[in-house]
């Protein structure tokens, strides 16, 4: 039997392990995403045309998968990465494969749903989708599974990020707010289809 000490010690190697993953895994992506501005800033392309969501173009769809990755200017990237760092590591440290299933989830939902609500033809790109994902992601998953240590994340999350709920306003030009609404809506959709499954209490009829 291993004393308390032992299963601490395993604990928080178990999340300096996640947290390691998590800091590597959100880290590349969005070295990707520098890459790929990088690229399309030297090359005579347009990768933000070819590759974001063009809304109700069938062709458009691809961007489902790829806009993300994509940005308007160093600008909108500088904006995006800070907050993808912060809240993607926090999504990611409690397993990668949870988080890369939830960043599934997000960009099919968060996509999809900026694809039908945008007016036709207008081209979105960018991770903010991700940003309000993971957000709700983080936030509902302590919700869901009820952990402490989900909760606590949670509730920090909330209180440091609450402006977040600004960009949801469709008033404001230049921003999608489809896409933050629908990636939100993807984070809390993720953090319910991902929820830590509980054992079912028996019950005994009373005599």
């Amino acid at each position: 039997m291993s004393s308390p000490y032992e299963s601490v010690k395993r604990g928080a190697g178990g999340l300096l392990q996640g947290a390691l993953g998590a800091l590597l895994l959100v880290g590349g992506m969005v070295v990707v995403m520098w890459a790929l501005e990088i690229f399309d800033y030297v090359t005579p392309g347009d990768l933000d045309a070819e590759l974001g969501i063009v809304a109700w173009s069938p062709d458009g769809l691809i961007g489902v998968l790829f806009a993300p990755f994509l940005h308007v200017g160093f600008a909108h990237l500088m904006a995006n990465s800070l907050p993808l760092l912060v809240l993607g590591f926090l999504a990611a440290f409690r397993g990668l494969g949870k988080f890369l299933w939830a960043t599934l989830i997000i960009m099919v939902v968060g996509g999809v749903g900026t694809w039908v609500a945008t007016p036709p033809g207008v081209i979105t790109v960018g991770a903010s989708g991700l940003v309000f994902g993971y957000f709700g992601f983080v936030v509902a998953r302590g919700l869901f599974d009820r952990r402490a240590l989900d909760i606590l994340v949670g509730i920090g999350v909330a209180v440091a990020y609450y402006s977040l709920v600004w960009g949801l306003d469709p008033t404001q030009v230049g921003i999608s707010w489809q896409g933050h609404l629908f990636g939100l809506i993807g984070g809390v959709v993720s953090a319910w289809v991902l929820r830590r499954k509980r054992l079912a209490t028996p019950t005994y009829p009373a005599y």
